[in-house]
């Protein structure tokens, strides 16, 4: 009796394993859509941004009817010794010249660093538009990051990135 009690428990739980690793399967094949993003970092060497350092990234739009959000993405220690960084974007449509904004990204809230941290690491991700935004030719858009703040070089500033997400409709 006993034994056959354990043979039960034995298969329930087999069958148990089986539901579950089939589960799995099914959601991680389910899950592996296509995702409208761009994302490119440049690192900054030895963590010194020099003003003639002006990272470049370019992209390819083909769906011109939709809208993206466009971010900045900065990487520093927690020895940073401000609470923001003053950032000059250009920007580039197909045809088009390089296009220039002021950006003034607040990286503390005074007492702590806002973003994601791990460590003595910091992460932002800000937009730079007050919303998203289409793009009105196909083709290839180029933007470029320099920092424009007074200290030369920037100090403790690991990575500056794009990141361009399409907005589902």
């Amino acid at each position: 009796m006993e034994m056959r009690l354990k043979e039960t428990i034995f298969v329930k739980n087999s069958d148990l394993k089986k539901v579950f690793l089939f589960s799995l399967v099914i959601t991680t094949f389910c899950s592996c859509g296509k995702i409208d993003l761009f994302e490119k970092q440049s690192r900054i060497p030895a963590q010194n941004w020099f003003y003639n350092n002006v990272p470049e990234f370019t992209f390819q739009i083909n769906d011109t009817a939709s809208l993206y959000n466009i971010y900045v993405v900065l990487r520093h220690t927690d020895l940073y010794n401000y609470n923001n960084v003053w950032l000059r974007i250009g920007s580039k449509a197909p045809g088009d010249s390089m296009t220039y904004q002021n950006l003034n990204i607040r990286l503390s809230t005074g007492t702590s660093w806002k973003g994601t941290g791990m460590d003595d690491i910091y992460e932002i991700r800000e937009l730079i538009s007050p919303g998203p935004v289409s793009f009105n030719k196909p083709g290839d858009y180029t933007f470029n990051i320099a920092q424009i703040m007074r200290e030369n070089p920037l100090k403790y500033i690991l990575n500056v990135g794009l990141r361009v997400e399409k907005i589902p409709n």
